[in-house]
């Protein structure tokens, strides 16, 4: 982990009075908190959202999907910006951003005012998420300490994604679903008071352009390649309104990949890609993403649409899983110097994949011991054991002006990895619902437990992967 490890040596702006190292840890797991969070606060609310804005169930997947498209493709640009022009003030910057939209979403008054703001939202996330983790890195002393310091960041990214459907089921069942958007607004206020007083400037490297065009073509990408996913359930995978937003989306992917091998200042050095533990790494949590992003999304779903849970009821019912998540993304320090980053990360990605494949086998009359519990905490337990050690290997060995870049990095993997997953996962559980007999709720069920099937299959193949292909230890081969 040497060079995230070097980011505290980079350029400061100094401060007459240091704040503690746990003040600026917790400022920095708040913002990270916040944005995580926003990924699946709005499951729960999604039912009311199409209520009150009459959206279809296409628009109902773009609610989650525009935020996470933006989130994943300007975060390499965030995570640039902080490195050449400051940590803090890309924090600032992107929470304030942030904290706008989120506004904006939560009195939007027509489904494309929603989707708009929630847009910009994961804009704003994107750029400040990277700068969260730089911060932490460079507020704590090398040694067991930065390990813990990071194991809190990932744990508080992770409880901020599980936290989001009890969040959002309270703020639905108390008051409405514009809350679950407007509740930032107060809390976003408070952090980003403390962060202008209390953070210390940082930055690294010169003030090199920003690779805008490499950004915008990631993002683009991105967002067709979903678009063309999501279409297949309506014209199937051969219809050329599915295979033309397809092709676009990898020839704009393809043209990034261009544009960041001519460009001067490239927003995605390929050079770091020959790193085997950023290379490998970014894949294994594109692939955990891939499965793990739309489980509370389908868990929440089912827990209203088939086993007729009120929003609230939906939100407690998943809270032990929310704490497993955090569990086990703070026990990972413990376990990675006995056992090693790589087999931890196999070894969690092995549990999710276990707690996968119990939700498969969820029923119409399921109880929640066994339909939801149980095999929520294996799900969640795993991922907190998983992401930890992953982003530890990412990130060893990044020189300190690629700090940034390389944290972003591990956040658009995971996100790009959630996204196309959600679109994948719910073209295969809608057109499951659409050809299967029997009651609503049945069809429904036999939609979600094929999701769960695909995730299983997927863990595995990336539990596969990581033995194979990462380091055995935390290097930069």
């Amino acid at each position: 982990m040497t060079g995230m490890l070097e980011a505290a040596d980079v350029t400061r702006v100094p401060r007459r009075t240091a704040p503690p190292a746990w003040l600026v840890v917790a400022l920095a797991c708040a913002g990270q908190f916040l944005v995580v969070l926003d990924v699946s606060v709005v499951n729960t609310a999604l039912p009311a959202m199409r209520t009150g804005l009459a959206l279809n169930e296409q628009g109902l997947q773009w609610v989650v999907n525009a935020y996470a498209i933006a989130f994943a493709g300007f975060m390499l640009l965030g995570g640039r910006a902080g490195d050449l022009y400051g940590r803090k003030r890309m924090f600032l910057v992107g929470l304030t951003l942030f904290t706008l939209a989120s506004l904006g979403g939560g009195l939007a008054q027509d489904d494309w005012h929603l989707l708009l703001a929630r847009a910009v939202q994961g804009l704003g996330a994107a750029v400040l998420a990277p700068s969260t983790l730089t911060i932490v890195t460079a507020a704590v002393p090398e040694g067991p300490a930065r390990a813990r310091a990071i194991a809190t960041w990932t744990a508080v990214g992770a409880g901020g994604g599980a936290a989001g459907s009890f969040v959002g089921g309270l703020l639905v069942e108390l008051l409405s679903w514009r809350w679950v958007l407007l509740i930032n607004v107060p809390v976003g206020a408070v952090v980003l008071f403390g962060a202008a007083r209390y953070l210390a400037e940082s930055r690294a490297g010169d003030r090199r352009r920003l690779d805008l065009p490499g950004a915008v073509l990631v993002t683009a990408g991105l967002a067709t390649l979903a678009y063309g996913v999501s279409q297949t359930e309506a014209a199937g995978w051969t219809a050329p309104a599915t295979l033309v937003p397809l092709a676009a989306g990898l020839a704009l992917i393809g043209l990034f990949v261009a544009v960041e091998a001519r460009t001067a200042a490239p927003l995605m050095p390929l050079g770091l890609l020959a790193r085997r533990s950023v290379s490998s790494a970014n894949v294994s949590m594109f692939l955990c993403g891939f499965a793990m992003f739309c489980l509370w999304f389908f868990l929440t779903l089912y827990a209203q649409n088939v086993l007729g849970y009120s929003p609230l009821e939906a939100g407690l019912a998943l809270v032990p899983s929310s704490v497993a998540v955090i569990v086990g993304s703070k026990v990972a320090p413990r376990f990675m110097p006995r056992l090693g980053a790589r087999a931890l990360a196999v070894l969690g990605t092995l549990v999710a994949a276990a707690g996968f494949a119990w939700q498969s086998t969820m029923t119409v009359d399921g109880s929640y011991l066994t339909a939801i519990l149980i095999p929520g905490v294996l799900m969640m337990f795993g991922a907190g054991l998983t992401t930890t050690p992953l982003a530890s290997l990412a990130i060893s060995g990044a020189p300190p002006q690629e700090a940034g870049l390389v944290a972003g990095l591990v956040n658009t993997s995971r996100t790009m990895g959630g996204s196309l997953g959600l679109a994948v996962m719910s073209t295969l559980a809608a057109s499951r619902t659409e050809h299967t007999a029997g009651t609503r709720a049945h069809a429904l069920t036999e939609g979600y437990a094929l999701v769960f099937r695909a995730g299983t299959a997927v863990l595995l193949a990336g539990a596969l992967l990581m033995l194979v292909w990462l380091p055995r230890g935390n290097s930069s081969e």
